[in-house]
């Protein structure tokens, strides 16, 4: 209870400091995203479904007397998700610097460099043992008690950006069940130009420590991301390599997994055509919580994509996704998927 008044002070505190408004700004934004897809599995039937995508945020902000600007949101969600409240507060300052406060999220995962692949909504369905990742921040986690800084523009470096996070746990006792309790995490973002060239470098890492009774974990959530990304003109082309742990997964009896990632890919912009094509290929080691390492998962995914800019905010979408998997060694759930649909957004 300690623990809860003190944070619940300094919140209060901190938003204290500054006039008491009578309204805030509300701004309002999303996407209606729908399409078919086509699902072609090596082994199985053919599927056709409708995919939607849709979200609707609610973004709210105020300026105080002395300049801070204090801003939150919530959003209502797609088919599966109805809505997210967790959002907490955000506190951006007169010298361009920003502290999220409450589910202030990973400051490694908020470093990870975009890397292009088909902007389409297919994909081919894998079975829920294989651990294999694909994105480059699988890594990252943290709890909702928790706090991040974003330092302003050409901090120590012109054009650096620097992210620090913490979080920490609930107090509540531990079960057979895996968690995460608090972390630690650094992310960093470089931008610079070599010619007519736009370079991005983006890395972090992140320290996550769980807690759960019986077995001790052996390998907790954690480690480290890079990635690069060039612009020359129209066209973008980006790397990046992930490599690390995660525990608390439970499916097929596999409670934690070490793993690497490596992505690539490449979009190009011609008048109202976007192309673009991206690769990923993810290894991973499964095993039961404390337990010897075992076959590894493998995900292989090739992805390209072409949108059209039908009228402003209107964006047609024609996808493809072809995977290659494997689940303890064994190959599983290759395939092939098409997608055509169209994103309206506002």
């Amino acid at each position: 209870m300690k623990k809860e008044l003190l944070m619940g002070t300094a919140l209060v505190s901190t938003l204290g400091a500054a006039s008491v408004a009578e309204a805030v700004t509300a701004t309002m934004s999303g996407n209606h995203q729908t399409g078919i897809e086509f699902d072609s599995p090596n082994s199985g039937t053919d599927t056709n479904s409708q995919n939607n995508d849709n979200n609707f945020t609610v973004s709210l902000s105020e300026t105080t007397d002395g300049g801070m600007t204090i801003s939150s949101s919530f959003k209502v969600m797609d088919e599966n998700t109805k809505e997210d409240y967790d959002a907490g507060f955000t506190l951006a300052f007169t010298d361009g610097s920003k502290l999220d406060v409450i589910a202030a999220g990973n400051a490694s995962g908020s470093h990870a460099v975009s890397i292009p692949g088909s902007a389409g909504a297919e994909g081919v369905a894998n079975t829920s043992s294989n651990m294999a990742p694909t994105g480059l921040d699988f890594m990252t986690g943290s709890t909702a008690l928790g706090v991040e800084y974003h330092t302003a523009a050409d901090f120590l470096a012109d054009g650096l950006k620097m992210s620090f996070s913490a979080s920490t746990d609930t107090g509540a006792a531990a079960t057979a069940t895996y968690r995460t309790d608090s972390h630690l995490a650094i992310g960093a973002t470089y931008v610079t130009d070599l010619g007519d060239t736009a370079l991005t470098i983006g890395a972090g890492y992140s320290e996550i420590d769980g807690a759960k009774t019986g077995t001790a974990v052996k390998d907790d959530t954690g480690g480290i991301h890079v990635g690069l990304s060039a612009v020359t003109g129209d066209l973008t082309v980006a790397v990046g390599f992930a490599d690390g742990s995660v525990a608390g997964v439970s499916d097929n009896g596999s409670d934690e997994y070490t793993a690497e990632v490596v992505k690539a890919g490449v979009k190009y912009v011609t008048g109202d055509l976007t192309f673009n094509v991206g690769i990923a290929s993810g290894e991973a080691d499964d095993h039961a919580i404390g337990g010897d390492d075992g076959s590894d998962d493998a995900q292989d995914v090739t992805s390209a994509s072409i949108s059209y800019a039908v009228a402003s905010g209107v964006t047609a979408i024609l996808g493809y996704t072809s995977t290659e998997s494997s689940d303890e060694g064994a190959s599983t759930d290759d395939g092939s998927a098409w997608y055509i649909g169209a994103n309206m957004s506002f």
